[in-house]
């Protein structure tokens, strides 16, 4: 199998999974565009103003590897203060996805907080499954996700 994908990065294929969502690089622990985690938008403000807030270059920290930007001071510092409280679970990467082994982009109105914690989905259809058993889904991106990681790094 490692043999295969070598054969198909090498040949420049992507790779489709979940339903045409385009399979993402699993270098860095947070699903960033351009460096900037999950799209742009503040993490805080899923938790504080309950919705999606696109952050600002203003209020910026880097976390993980990426750049966290945020709507106001006041969310980077809650940021700053307890980054794990925020962050999204499985590095910003959809939720259902790493529960089928895979690393899917999102969209940043596709989430939800459950006991607490964020987590994001590729889009509302996805959401929708992944609402049907987020505690299964959950179990299974839990164990999941930390090989989802490394995988492509052993195969090369």
């Amino acid at each position: 199998m490692n043999r295969f994908i070598r054969e198909l990065r090498s040949a420049g294929i992507l790779l489709l999974v979940a339903g045409s969502v385009q399979l993402a690089s699993a270098a860095s622990p947070v699903y960033a565009t351009d460096g900037v985690a999950i799209r742009g938008y503040d993490t805080v403000a899923y938790f504080v103003d309950g919705k999606p807030v696109k952050g600002t270059d203003e209020f910026v920290t880097d976390y993980k590897g990426a750049h966290w930007k945020f709507a106001s001071k006041d969310h980077l510092d809650k940021f700053k203060a307890d980054p794990a409280k925020y962050a999204p679970q499985y590095g910003g990467y959809c939720a259902y996805g790493a529960s089928l082994g895979h690393l899917a982009p999102t969209e940043p109105d596709a989430w939800a907080v459950v006991n607490d914690k964020l987590y994001l989905n590729y889009n509302q259809n996805v959401r929708a499954k992944w609402s049907q058993d987020i505690p299964g889904y959950n179990k299974k991106a839990d164990a999941a996700f930390d090989g989802l990681l490394k995988a492509p790094a052993e195969a090369e």
